[in-house]
């Protein structure tokens, strides 16, 4: 399916609220449900009234630490309905159905022409919000996207038959597929993929279709079940098993060929590096918190061992990432386990924050009141 294919929404001119509700971040575990303006647009500008955001792990650390300032309203995995377009628009137009990146480099920098654009200063940006310091905004009725997201290719439309659900994983396939261009797995190699989240599932599946022998492990066995309904059929229950000495027992005692950490925090390093073999590779997915951590110099010395991390997303996989989601090669909607009317947003994010054991993917959906 063509990415440039569109779905536009016959409407009336929509008659835009003044006031919205949103989910709004004060502070270390602390969301309100408050009724707050809907922002207004400038030149350039896109206003779009949202209908699904999926919950970023990213968003839950911000909230569980209370790193940032308040107040805010976050949530970035946004998709919606553009009710609004500021002068000068030409690409996009009231009716559309789209998803939005709140990050866009300004392709000019030191850190763009190396191509390391999460390091970019106009990256570091957020360009969507609904309101307060830009923060993504997609846990509210309605956000506005910036002229330089809308100028430079970070809002995409959505094709007929796509769902908001399957495409609200735009962003978040294009950061796991920069960390799979970075790895560059081979087909006689043993990926060891730890964790099996809706990230880490994403990861598995992608390194599969490179052509590489892929293994998951988890310590929840119902997510392991969800893994072979993608064909990830080689699994280690991590609740029963050393995954290190596992993933040496399959690899005739050698080690896997890379692992890629995808559990938050730092217990789990040490295990992802023992299960590489000598020349291995080690990615580092999920570890966005700094902390000091010990790590056995003579393993990326004398055992060559190569430790890699990679974060966020990168705007030369934007229409490569909306090809994947979009043409439905994986089915993404189905990671969804559970959805949240934007009402019952803190309800959400408890859950996010504590998953159960058959808790995937969560939505917060502010569009659960109209369709589009």
């Amino acid at each position: 399916m063509a990415v440039v294919a569109q779905s536009r929404v016959e409407m009336q001119p929509p008659v835009i609220p003044e006031k919205m509700l949103a989910a709004v971040y004060y502070g270390k575990n602390d969301v309100r449900l408050e009724t707050v303006e809907v922002p207004k647009i400038g030149a350039g500008e896109l206003l779009v009234r949202v209908h699904t955001c999926g919950i970023c792990g990213t968003d839950l650390k911000k909230i569980a630490t209370g790193s940032h300032s308040a107040p805010r309203i976050f949530g970035h995995e946004t998709t919606g309905l553009v009710v609004a377009t500021g002068k000068g628009v030409k690409k996009f137009a009231v009716g559309d159905r789209v998803m939005a990146f709140h990050h866009i480099p300004c392709r000019k920098c030191y850190y763009c022409q190396a191509k390391t654009y999460a390091q970019c200063e106009t990256y570091k940006k957020v360009g969507v919000t609904a309101g307060y310091e830009p923060s993504g905004g997609g846990f509210a009725e309605y956000i506005r996207v910036m002229d330089w997201i809308v100028r430079d290719g970070g809002v995409i439309k959505i094709p007929d038959g796509v769902s908001y659900e399957q495409a609200s994983f735009i962003e978040p396939a294009n950061t796991v597929i920069k960390a799979i261009e970075i790895l560059a797995p081979k087909p006689h190699e043993t990926v060891l993929v730890m964790g099996q989240g809706p990230i880490g599932l994403m990861l598995a599946f992608l390194a599969k279709r490179a052509g590489a022998r892929v293994v998951a492990s988890d310590l929840f066995p119902e997510r392991l079940t969800i893994s072979n309904r993608y064909e990830l059929t080689e699994t280690i229950d991590a609740s029963k098993v050393d995954t290190v000495e596992r993933i040496r027992e399959l690899t005739e005692g050698r080690g896997a060929d890379v692992a890629i950490l995808t559990v938050a925090g730092d217990r789990l390093i040490k295990p992802a590096m023992d299960s590489v073999r000598p020349g291995g590779r080690v990615m580092l997915f999920a570890q966005t918190q700094r902390s000091a951590v010990t790590i056995d110099p003579a393993a990326v010395c004398m055992d060559e061992k190569t430790l890699l991390g990679s974060y966020s997303a990168s705007v030369d996989l934007n229409l490569e990432s909306a090809r994947f989601v979009l043409g439905g090669e994986m089915d993404l909607e189905g990671l969804y386990t559970h959805r949240f009317p934007l009402e019952k947003a803190v309800e959400a994010l408890n859950l996010a924050a504590h998953p159960q054991p058959d808790t995937m993917k969560i939505a917060i959906q502010p569009g659960n009141k109209w369709e589009g």
